[in-house]
């Protein structure tokens, strides 16, 4: 239940960095830093954090896969990521 709470939380400052991101290019050009002041903290775009895309995890996160390493890891051992196998040697 938490974790649907947390993506939730994520997926909607990702639409107010969008819905922003023009506005606050101008402010920051024309240097008005009061302006920038006055849009919603969740606008700025260092406010977002990669989350695993099935569990949320916050940490651990591989980019190219956009998962966990612990769901990566799961994954690759059922053979449900292809191309993807176990490194012995």
């Amino acid at each position: 239940m938490a974790k649907e709470g947390v993506k939730a939380r994520e997926v909607k400052r990702q639409k107010l960095v969008a819905r922003y991101a023009e506005k606050r290019a101008v402010l920051k050009a024309a240097g008005d830093f009061e302006g920038l002041d006055k849009l919603p903290r969740n606008s700025s775009p260092v406010r977002l954090h990669n989350r695993c895309k099935l569990t949320g995890r916050p940490r651990g996160y591989m980019r190219t896969f956009g998962i966990s390493r612990v769901t990566f890891r799961q994954m690759a051992l059922d053979g449900k990521i292809p191309g993807v196998r176990k490194a012995s040697w």
